[in-house]
């Protein structure tokens, strides 16, 4: 059974900065523990690539979580549409054009998404995250638990009025 919540982080440990992303995801899971179990999966990569609309399929909530150096410190939150932009060609994708490949493989919109960018200072290839880059780290992880407490509520709302419209006999 595919959880609905998704938390899903990339970036380059040997980048510096580049591993907010990945260090997210395990401290998220560490402060978390076992509330919510079984409603939430935590993923990592390096890159986003057009496999990862795949990824999405039957979660209703996805987190996405990257290093950025344009967002405002310590970290910046947005909700990325679905839209086909240049990086559908390259390499490594935005979460818009991986929400646009979910779209076009499965007909569907794609779930409610939610990109946390974590502002990031130093990327030098061989360089460990940055003191300034950890301290965003921190605070970005008492905002993502937040969210996922926020998600696991609608999730156990969502799941109390799922078996009660199942319980209604149809007229």
């Amino acid at each position: 059974m595919t959880a609905p919540l998704l938390v899903f982080g990339w970036g380059n440990a040997s980048r510096g900065d580049d591993a907010l992303g990945p260090l997210f995801v395990h401290r998220l899971q560490e402060r978390i523990g076992a509330r919510c179990t079984g409603h939430v999966e935590f993923l990592e990569d390096y890159q986003l690539q057009v496999e990862h609309a795949l990824d999405l399929v039957g979660r209703r909530q996805v987190l996405f979580i990257d290093a950025s150096v344009d967002c405002v410190a310590p970290f910046q939150v947005s909700e990325p549409q679905a839209s086909r932009d240049t990086t559908f060609t390259t390499h490594a994708m935005s979460p818009a054009a991986v929400l646009q490949v979910f779209r076009d493989l499965q007909g569907v919109e794609p779930p409610a998404c939610t990109l946390l960018a974590i502002r990031g200072i130093r990327f030098e290839l061989g360089e460990p995250a940055g003191v300034e880059a950890l301290a965003h780290l921190e605070r970005a992880l008492d905002w993502g638990e937040w969210w996922f407490d926020e998600a696991c509520a609608a999730e156990r709302v969502g799941g109390v009025q799922a078996r009660e419209n199942a319980a209604v006999p149809a007229r």
